[in-house]
């Protein structure tokens, strides 16, 4: 059996349990969270979502690029949100590697040098900080007065507030 079958098979037990408001795409609390696509970030049960209240955005990192200040851009203008969370962690596959050293792997295994920005950082406050500026400086987004970040802390839980 497939990772993909286990996941299926645990979709038909599931079946119509799932708690929360199906009725429309517009989030109900008017909030987007921004979070790493990492497995141990169990987004709807670290804030007790329910299903419709909030639009969740992952990427590697979970940091500001250009395709989410796109999805930001329709959540907002389209699609009702107001606030932004965004959430990076501690141990960080994206703080473990640099920009150029993952690029030049990707070059010389395909012989060809991506043109996107890897994101990679040291520091994850520092990078909850970037990425909150950028969506408070993005022109693009109508709300920006109530963004905040945090870094969860992979092994407790805790989220702590950026600054």
């Amino acid at each position: 059996m497939t990772s993909i079958d286990v996941l299926l098979k645990r979709n038909q037990q599931l079946g119509e349990i799932t708690p929360g408001d199906r009725s429309t795409p517009k989030p109900s609390l008017q909030v987007a969270v921004l979070t790493c696509m990492d497995a141990r970030i169990r987004v709807f049960e670290i804030f007790g979502l329910l299903q419709g209240e909030s639009h969740v955005l992952r990427n590697a990192g979970g940091v500001v690029t250009d395709d989410m200040i796109r999805s930001l851009a329709l959540s907002q203008r389209k699609l009702g949100t107001r606030e932004v969370l965004i959430v990076q962690h501690t141990e960080c596959g994206l703080s473990m590697v640099t920009e150029d050293d993952f690029k030049d792997e990707l070059e010389n295994d395909t012989g060809l040098r991506p043109t996107w920005s890897v994101e990679a950082f040291r520091n994850v406050e520092n990078s909850v900080r970037t990425s909150v500026e950028r969506v408070r400086r993005s022109a693009y987004l109508p709300h920006t007065d109530n963004v905040r970040g945090f870094v969860y802390d992979v092994k407790t839980g805790k989220l702590t507030e950026v600054e």
